[in-house]
């Protein structure tokens, strides 16, 4: 199978958000994507994509990432999703959409790179460690939704 990585636009909005929310129904929260083809125009400066795309120009994978800074070593990219559609996986299409956001990191001299799996996502977990990622059983994710901020700006 062939396909290439390549930097979305705004013309693949339609498709990224459809695996957006494919990524949620793998992921068994589909009514946590609140997410619109509007909000990601008028948020487009803040993230950066790339595609993967194949030679009938299907987008079958995207990697969604972010420039973060951590108080322990600084500016850090943040890789917020990576998915590849099932019936387009092991064919390395996952590695290589990982492979152009280190591309990136490296040229933005990124002093750390970091994102999130699910403990049940063994293929994830195998191509990560594979590629020498450390994986953190230590921390915990804290976060609050949109309704959570006003919440807590209301009672404090």
């Amino acid at each position: 199978m062939r396909y290439i990585i390549r930097e979305a636009t705004e013309n693949d909005f339609p498709a990224i958000l459809s695996l957006i929310n494919e990524l949620a129904e793998f992921e068994k929260a589909p009514e946590k994507v609140t997410n619109t083809l509007d909000q990601m125009v008028n948020e487009k400066d803040l993230f950066g994509c790339f595609v993967a795309e194949t030679d009938d120009k299907e987008i079958i994978g995207m990697a969604i990432y972010f420039f973060a800074y951590f108080t322990w070593v600084g500016k850090s990219l943040y890789l917020d999703d990576i998915y590849v559609k099932s019936s387009f996986r092991k064919n390395r299409v996952g590695s290589a959409l990982l492979k152009r956001v280190f591309e990136v990191a490296g040229r933005e001299n990124c002093k750390r790179i970091r994102w999130q799996v699910l403990k049940w996502n063994e293929n994830a977990i195998q191509m990560y460690r594979k590629s020498g990622a450390e994986i953190d059983n230590e921390w915990l994710n804290c976060s609050f939704d949109a309704r959570g901020i006003a919440d807590f700006i209301r009672k404090n």
